[in-house]
This record gives structure tokens, sequence and C-alpha cells, in this order.
């Protein structure tokens, strides 16, 4: 029996080359398979069942399609219908089955019917949708459940590949108990021009997700990072320089360095105390450790979704986002484990073990608790113990390896402590200040920013996580509002410590990470909004997994901001106090 560690490799690069596009080719009659996936309520994308939990003959050998792991955890699961089709030969009318209706039967149909239930199908890993059946008659007693009896497939292809797939229903038979329903297919194939590179096209939305207010919310945001770098140009070119040149000078007379002394006031007074480590300072280095390294991924998972097109192909991006996240844990240890050090840190192993376990664990918990609500529903969504071993032994013997060696390298290749300013053994008082400019008020305002500059996009965002049949394929225009994500929240968070520190409130290292992290919280107000305005999702099921991974993507934003917004301001307090005279 293989060992995990050898069973590792062969997984990651088998789920590697199923993420992939495969370039199919057929021979005229060779078979083509149509794949059965999964069926669920419209309004409820998420509550997604096995294609045969409907009452429709199911063959007694049809093969489960084995998918990467990406595939798994995105709630798929593909079955042979084991219905005839030959490649370029068309079939005029053929029987799948003989479907005799009972009570059970129909009371199942007339469930899936009045809750709007769709079904998706694959032929050459491309998706067709249809629904199950509809009511005729809306007034009176009038009102009748028919279900579809005829599958019209309609596949065009060029050369000897397969281009598109549609997918029409016809025939509609009235649920009566009792009554055998004749399941039948037809098959129409259809030469086309179109390139296998340009075959999925015809999935994606041009008009709404290129449209002028998309356009717009670039340009906007684009614009808001102008005037931020440039006040916080302004603050350092300017503010900055008239404070410097009073150290500057060297031949100060008595009357002049008294008149200094007592107008001294503000961010310098605070330089005996600025470098002092702030509480909690090993979750501090595990988030700003771990926002790093989800700083990295997002970037990486952008671009090779942008260059390699990963939305034609099923959990690619899912598939992408693992690997990546545990081959990138180097530097979540490295740059924890140098903040840990330079901070005079005593307990690295402590942080290390954070840095290294806090936000998987913090999302195998939610997961745990979506995944026992999908067993209790029986849903298709639920992610097998199989699956749940290959994450953990993913994460075990790559990432958490990488993270503690990134922590022992950051911890003595550049952990030694280099402060500008020697930290005084007696803290400083902070004196009372005005409302505004408290640390919690900060924290909480330093968001409001950063969310406008991705407001729009996190609509395009959610309407594609959310809804059917909406893929999000402009990870150019993604690219481009996550790199102005960045720069904001620097800006904004320099300008928050700058305040604070002219306050003279010296705890900053904290009120840094909040005020970029507070961008998750208007995020998720966001996203109740949106549940409530923008969908009719309904019941525990939907209503539990919207808002929990909604929640594990807020914690992901929230680390990441606050990540960087500490970061950023690290880097300015530093210069700014590298240039003053220390005592």
């Amino acid at each position: 029996m293989l060992s995990a560690f050898q069973l590792l490799p062969v997984f990651i690069i088998s789920s590697f080359l199923l993420a992939c596009p495969t370039l199919a080719k057929y021979q005229e009659n060779d078979t083509v398979t149509l794949w059965v996936n999964k069926a669920g309520p419209y309004d409820n994308p998420q509550e997604t069942y096995s294609y045969y939990s409907l009452p429709y003959c199911r063959p007694a050998d049809g093969d489960h399609k084995r998918g990467g792991l990406g595939e798994v955890l995105g709630g798929n699961d593909l079955i042979d219908s084991r219905i005839d089709i030959k490649f370029k030969r068309d079939v005029e009318r053929r029987s799948i089955c003989e479907l005799k209706l009972d009570a059970s039967k129909i009371a199942q149909f007339k469930y899936a019917i009045d809750n709007m239930y769709w079904f998706e199908f694959f032929i050459d890993d491309l998706p067709m949708w249809g629904f199950v059946g509809e009511v005729y008659g809306y007034y009176g007693d009038t009102n009748k459940h028919v279900v579809y009896t005829h599958k019209m497939l309609h596949i065009t292809y060029n050369r000897d590949q397969i281009i598109h797939l549609n997918l029409s229903q016809e025939i509609p038979k009235p649920l009566e108990e009792g009554r055998t329903l004749n399941m039948t297919y037809s098959v129409k194939w259809s030469p086309t021009e179109v390139s296998y590179a340009q075959r999925f096209n015809v999935y994606l939305d041009y008009y709404f997700f290129e449209n002028e207010i998309h356009w717009f919310s670039i340009l906007n945001s684009i614009m808001m990072v102008i005037f931020l770098t440039g006040l916080v140009s302004m603050i350092l070119m300017r503010t900055l320089r008239n404070d410097y040149a009073k150290y500057a000078r060297e031949n100060d007379d008595m009357e002049t360095l008294e008149k200094d002394v007592i107008e001294e006031s503000g961010w310098k007074l605070v330089h005996g105390d600025v470098f002092r480590p702030p509480q909690n300072l090993a979750l501090l280095s595990a988030f700003v450790g771990t926002g790093a390294q989800l700083a990295i991924l997002v970037l990486l998972v952008i671009i090779s979704a942008y260059l390699w097109r990963m939305y034609t192909r099923r959990g690619a991006i899912i598939t992408t986002s693992i690997v990546c996240y545990a081959l990138t844990s180097f530097i979540s240890g490295y740059v924890s484990g140098r903040l840990y050090s330079r901070n005079a840190g005593e307990n690295w192993i402590k942080s290390m073990v954070l840095t290294a376990s806090f936000f998987p664990f913090l999302c195998f918990g939610i997961g745990f608790v979506l995944n026992s609500i999908a067993i209790f529903y029986e849903s298709i969504t639920v992610i097998p113990l199989s699956t749940i071993v290959v994450v953990f032994v993913i994460w075990a013997f790559i990432s958490l390896p990488l993270s503690f060696l990134g922590t022992v390298v950051g911890r003595n290749w550049s952990g030694t402590p280099d402060n500008p300013c020697r930290v005084k053994n007696i803290p400083r008082p902070i004196p009372e200040k005005k409302w505004y400019l408290r640390p919690s008020v900060i924290s909480l305002v330093g968001g409001l920013l950063p969310f406008a500059s991705i407001f729009i996009e996190m609509y395009f965002v959610f309407a594609s996580l959310w809804n059917y049949m909406v893929h999000y394929y402009v990870y150019g225009f993604m690219l481009l509002v996550f790199i102005v994500l960045i720069i904001v929240t620097v800006c904004v968070t320099i300008l928050g410590t700058y305040f604070l520190l002219n306050a003279e409130n010296y705890h900053w290292q904290w009120t840094s990470f909040f005020s970029a992290a507070s961008t998750a919280l208007y995020v998720y107000l966001y996203a109740i909004y949106y549940y409530h305005a923008k969908t009719r999702m309904s019941g525990l099921f939907q209503t539990s997994f919207y808002f929990g991974y909604t929640l594990m993507f807020c914690l992901g934003v929230g680390i990441l901001c606050g990540a960087v917004g500490y970061l950023g301001s690290n880097l300015f307090v530093r210069r700014i106090f590298r240039n003053i005279k220390c005592d």
C-alpha cells in the first residue's frame, strides 16, 4: 500500500492535469459520452443534488468520472448517462427508457418543478443546462405540472473537435399516477468554422462584464489612487520636511532651542516608544505573515487564470489556489519569523505554529459546519472524507514544513532588531485627544476607501459566484483592481498612522492592521445587502453556505489587507524616524 508521501505528488500532478484544458479529438463514429452532473433549485445555486436524485432512469453501470481536487471541492459528480451518441451521427428519435409514474415520483417531480429545478450535462467538458418541467396554466384549477420527455441535442463541430452544445426540451407530458412516460432523445450534428480555442466564448457574457459601468469603476479607482498617493507624497515632502529641518540645524542659539522645545509636539515626541513591541506580538506576526502569503497567492492565481483561461475548466481555479497556497507557505513563515524576531519576541515557536495553522484551521472549522449541513441535506456538495484527508496531507506535508522553514530563515537571517530609535524603559503616557483620533475610529474608517475602490468589482465577483451560467473571465480587470486595492490600502493606512502618531499615540501596529483589515467588514455588509436585494435565496442550506463562504472570503480579505497596511505603515514609520536625532 502506498504511503501518503508517495500518493501526494501523484495526486497533485493528476489534479493539475485534470485542471488543464484537454484537446479532445474524435473520429467519425467514435463514442461521445454525455455526463450528467447535478440538479437543484434555480434560486439556490449551492443547493445542488445528484441528477439521479430526481426520479429519472438511472443506468445500472453508469461510471463516475474521476475529477481533480478542485472539481470535487466545487461540488461536481459526473456520471456516465450511457446514452448512445456517435461523433457526426445524427439520431432522429431514440428511447432512453420507459418511466412509470407513481405517487412518490410525481411528488418528487412536482416539488422540483415548483422550485424551478435545473440540471447540468457535460459533453467534452462543455456544459449545457435545462429545466425539469413547468406548470401549464396560471388561473383557476387549470394548473398542471408537466415534465419534458424529449431532449434534443444540437452539437456543432469543427473537423474532429466538438465546439458548441445546445440542449432543447420538447414533448411535455402531464404528471398522472400510473402513466408511463417514454423518455427519448435526438442528436443533430452541424459543422462550424469556430475554432477550438474560441469554443467557450459562447458562455461568456461580454455585455455584462465589459460595459461602461465596469470601465468607469476602473477609472474611478485609478483617480482615487492618484489622489491618495498625491496626499501621502505631500505629507512626506512638505510636512515632514519642515519637521526634519529643526533637527538638521547644528548652530542654534539657546533662545531658539528653548522655543523649539516649547513648540515641540506631535509624532516626534513618541520616538522613544514608537518601536515598543505591541501586545499579542505572536498573533500579529501570524496575521501579517499569512496576509503577505495571501497577497502573493491572489496575485499568482489571477495571473494564472488570465494566462491559461482557467475559467474554461471545472475546478481549475480551486486546485490552483490550494496548491499555490501550500507552495507559498514559506512566505508566511519568513515574514512572520522576521517580524517577531525584530520586535524581540521570545516565544518564536508559538508564532511559528500560529502562522502555519491559524488561517487553515479557521477555514476548516467553517468548512466542517457547512459540510455537516450538506450531509444532512444529502447534497452533492458534500466533501468526501478522502478529499478532506488529501487536503490535510497537502497542508501537513507541504504547507506546514515550508512555513516552519520560512520562520527559521526569517528569524535567523533577517530577524535582528534594527530600530532607528531606542525604546525607553518607561512608557510615555498617551494624552487625551479628539474622538476622531482614537485608534478604534481610525481602524473603522480606514477600510472605507479601500472598499470603495473595489465596490463595483465586488458586484461582478458576487454575480459570478452566486448565480448560474455566469463565468467570471475578466481577470485583467481583477488584476488592475487588486493592484489599486493594494495601493489605496497602503496610502490610507499610512495616513491613519501619521494622524495617530501626531496625536502622540504610539500604539500604531494593531491600529494600522485593523485600519486596513476593516475593509473586510464593509465587504461583508455589502454581502448582506447583495443577499437581500440581488438574490432570491432561501432556506437554511443556501443561507448558511452563502454567509459561511462569504465569511471565509472576508476573513481572507481582512488578513490580506491588514498585512499590506501594516507592512506599508512599518516602512513609513521607519523612514520618518530614521531621519531624526533620537535620544
